[in-house]
């Protein structure tokens, strides 16, 4: 099902994106990471592993709201799709080939780079930025969808940030979310397993400090006329190496919200 590229090179512009909502820290981290954004086997193994889970979430979500069928050709055809902190693209990628606009927004350079080389490599047309969500929405931008993937939990201002991510929200669109819950669960698990224990993320990536309790994000989000519909929440099984939608919220969650028309 992969889509057709209007052109063989992704599009992209701005040579920066000052720090704003973003952390300065959290943007060095990741772009000195910016090469191995595609490497199944290397620091972002556990995003490449939770990948289809995600995909699944979004693709079955946005279309059964539109009366399409998620298995069927296309099922994301004419949506403009936002994907915020695309990172090297591990998304934005996915939702072009399911027939999205896509539109890739991050706050280091040399992640852009990354996702535009990697765009143009495998042909598919996707705009790539290094803006904020704040300066997007000052240029009067607005989305179908607006993916927040794995970035909340990484922000020093919740609040702002997400308040800059509903205004790119078009009327009737949809937020679809997912970050980690502050609980002595996750703490344990996301922070000093996944860390410490075995070694599948770098130390320091996450501050538990930081995460999000699911309450506290469909607060945030409602401030700003976007309303939590759904929430599941994503485990992972030691057994099968594999990730799962499910009822436990206490580390990972998926969140489906829409904008009131």
């Amino acid at each position: 099902m992969a889509r057709k590229a209007a052109r063989k090179n992704p599009r992209r512009s701005d040579a920066g994106a000052d720090t704003g909502t973003a952390s300065a820290a959290e943007i060095a981290r990741f772009t000195a990471l910016a090469d191995e954004w595609w490497d199944a086997d290397g620091k972002f193994r556990p995003l490449h592993a939770i990948n289809p889970t995600r995909i699944a979430f979004v693709r079955d979500r946005v279309a059964g709201r539109l009366g399409r069928d998620p298995l069927g050709q296309d099922p994301l055809g004419g949506l403009d799709v936002l994907d915020i902190g695309c990172g090297g693209g591990l998304l934005s990628e996915p939702m072009c080939r399911l027939g999205a606009r896509v539109t890739g927004i991050d706050a280091g350079q040399e992640n852009v780079r990354a996702a535009t080389a990697h765009a143009r490599q495998v042909g598919l047309d996707i705009e790539y930025r290094c803006v904020l969500p704040e300066a997007l929405a000052r240029e009067g931008r607005s989305f179908d969808v607006v993916l927040n993937m794995e970035v909340v939990e990484h922000v020093p201002d919740v609040g702002a940030f997400l308040a800059a991510c509903c205004r790119l929200v078009k009327p009737g669109g949809v937020m679809v979310a997912a970050t980690l819950n502050r609980t002595l669960k996750a703490l344990a698990l996301a922070k000093f397993g996944a860390e410490y224990v075995l070694g599948w993320l770098p130390r320091g990536t996450h501050d538990w400090r930081r995460f999000v309790r699911p309450s506290e994000l469909a607060k945030a989000l409602h401030r700003h006329g976007v309303e939590v519909v759904e929430l599941e929440g994503m485990t992972y099984s030691p057994l099968s190496g594999a990730w799962s939608l499910g009822g436990d919220l206490d580390v990972n969650y998926l969140v489906f919200a829409v904008k009131e028309e």
